[in-house]
């Protein structure tokens, strides 16, 4: 295909606001697929992006497309995710891309990520097409959606487009101006190769298949190929585009976005953001890639079965080629024995990244409580990152422990505003910025301590706004808190994977909330399980799991009461002897349950 006549753009948007729907009517229009194909959300190919309604993956797919001008295009469309947990996902997706398809929903108008995704695009200089979608229900308002575009954004309401992903509606307006807004990809075809690698995947057949976007050069099949940052060279099995099904293609020019076959097996051979070049005549410089990406949530992940811990590994490891926002490394816990400390973008991700496991791995996990990282300024002078809260130094080995603050960007309609406020403040929140975009809608900035963030603040957000509202978050640094490690000890024995770092004023109502919740979750044993909250040495609550206890009276009609006395004496020692060789099973919702307290 001619350079001139290929576009790469890709769809952002605010969750839930139709980039799926939308990718299917382009397919639909462009040919790609029949009406008989033709799937609901066709490019959400994981059934867990199915069953929730949200895309995790960003997918890509190569339209043929001929214009009102008579000529061919080649349309590089990637459908990218709009949760926030998954925006690294979409900054990788847009480097692959000249143009950006801002899609606004014409009922819920702007809303946090919206706003986020936005600035990603024009932070890479992309050509940005306003879409609105959904026009066709009873409550849209375009109008409202157009001054909220202009005020926030600076788009002129004369650029967007009006659209509707369901009923099809203006969808041919929407290819024309992709083709007439959107640039030709640059690039010579005839220079050394360089291709950035945007994604990765393990496919059990053929072992690693990369995401390429080729910016300069060719990429031809049956060649060697280079990477540069990771080194080691390969020679390519395949090479080719998705149609979205996948087409073997002879070569990929410069400005074009396919796949290739690597020919790799060992899994950490491999990169996101590593350059690919010809081994013959290489490149002499690597492409800029992508900023390393900082987990901002670590949890415990432990076989519930210890034999399954080299399969766990091996799950991990895929996974972390296909996800480059997530971390790993082995931990021990004397509670759980050995597992891996995972780090994640935030709490969705770390639902989805379990499921995944669980699913497509066939593994029975046991998680612990997520946590924040923490940095603790040691007596010695030495600085040092706190991963898992049990790994805290006593209270008299460090002078500060400094936690990590986000500043967040909720959108709210302004009668839920009271509300969210006294929640915000709760949360130990402090304000940034107040501003009404409108008459019905406040836009709140304040600076946020992560770990709050973490424990059902998103819950509660929605259920204070009634849904309405929108959270949108970036990291602003660590600063000084006044905190205190929490353990909870059972007989005790302090239980590791059960410890959390929380605020000292605080502590205590925490404390004393998870105790009453482990005493409702921990099964009843044949001896008595004692269950204390700590904050170091001072014990500040504790409850009582009563000992299930055999009837021994039932025996006796009568006698001397001495007798009656003998034998519960006896069950008494019995008990005690259980109790001190006995072990208690945690069940896994008591790991979790640090999440569900106020």
């Amino acid at each position: 295909m001619d350079q001139a006549n290929i576009r790469n753009f890709s769809i952002i948007a605010h969750i839930d606001h139709g980039k799926s729907t939308l990718a299917d009517r382009l397919l639909e229009a462009t040919g790609a697929l029949t009406k008989r194909q033709m799937t609901e959300q066709v490019l959400d190919s994981m059934d867990i992006e199915r069953e929730r309604g949200i895309t995790i993956k960003a997918q890509t797919c190569r339209l043929h497309y001929k214009g009102v001008d008579g000529q061919e295009y080649a349309l590089n469309l990637i459908d990218t995710p709009g949760h926030v947990d998954f925006s690294y996902e979409v900054s990788r997706s847009l480097s692959a891309c000249e143009g950006a398809l801002l899609v606004v929903d014409a009922v819920q108008g702007v809303e946090a990520q919206t706003i986020a995704n936005a600035y990603l695009a024009m932070e890479q200089d992309l050509v940005i097409i306003p879409v609105i979608n959904k026009i066709d229900l009873p409550n849209a308002d375009a109008g409202r959606v157009k001054e909220e575009l202009e005020s926030l954004l600076g788009i002129d309401p004369d650029d967007v487009l009006e659209v509707s992903a369901k009923a099809g509606i203006g969808i041919k307006e929407l290819l024309e101006a992709v083709v007439k807004r959107v640039p030709a990809p640059i690039g010579e075809r005839t220079g050394a190769l360089r291709a950035l690698i945007v994604d990765s995947w393990y496919d059990n057949y053929v072992g690693v298949v990369s995401l390429v976007r080729v910016f300069e050069g060719m990429l031809n099949a049956r060649s060697r190929i280079k990477l540069m940052i990771q080194g080691g060279s390969y020679d390519i099995g395949e090479i080719g585009t998705f149609r979205p099904a996948s087409v073997k293609e002879k070569s990929l020019g410069a400005g074009e976005v396919g796949y290739l076959v690597p020919g790799i097996k060992d899994l950490k051979k491999l990169q996101v953001g590593d350059t690919v070049t010809d081994a013959s005549s290489p490149a002499t410089k690597p492409l800029p890639g992508f900023r390393p990406v900082r987990p901002m949530v670590y949890t415990g992940l432990y076989p519930a079965a210890s034999e399954d811990f080299a399969q766990l590994r091996e799950a991990l490891e895929k996974l972390v080629l296909n996800d480059a926002a997530l971390s790993f490394e082995p931990e021990t816990s004397e509670a759980l024995g050995f597992g891996f400390r995972c780090g994640f973008l935030g709490m969705l991700h770390m639902e989805v990244v379990q499921e995944r496991l669980e699913r497509h791995h066939q593994l029975d996990l046991v998680t612990t409580a997520p946590t924040v990282v923490y940095r603790v300024l040691k007596k010695s002078g030495e600085w040092i990152e706190i991963h898992n809260p049990a790994k805290l130094p006593s209270s008299g080995d460090y002078d500060e422990i400094h936690e990590p603050y986000v500043r967040a960007t909720i959108l709210v309609p302004d009668k839920y505003l009271g509300g969210l406020l006294s929640l915000l403040t709760d949360r130990r929140g402090v304000q940034k910025g107040l501003t009404y975009l409108e008459e019905r809608r406040v836009m709140l900035e304040y600076d946020l301590p992560l770990a709050e963030i973490i424990f059902d603040f998103y819950d509660r957000l929605k259920s204070t706004s009634r849904g309405y509202a929108s959270l949108d978050y970036d990291p602003v640094g660590y600063r000084v808190g006044d905190l205190v490690k929490l353990d909870i000890k059972v007989n005790g024995e302090t239980v590791d994977a059960l410890s959390v770092i929380a605020p000292k004023e605080k502590a205590y109502y925490r404390g004393r909330d998870l105790a009453a919740k482990m005493k409702e979750l921990i099964p009843r044993q044949m001896f008595e399980v004692i269950i204390q909250a700590a904050i170091g040495s001072r014990i500040v609550s504790r409850e009582t799991v009563r000992a299930l206890r055999k009837n021994v009276l039932a025996k006796c009609y009568g006698g001397d009461v001495s007798r009656k006395r003998k034998l519960l004496e006896k069950q008494k020692e019995g008990k005690k002897r259980m109790k001190s060789v006995g072990r208690v099973e945690i069940p896994q919702e008591a790991f979790m349950a640090i999440l569900k307290i106020e």
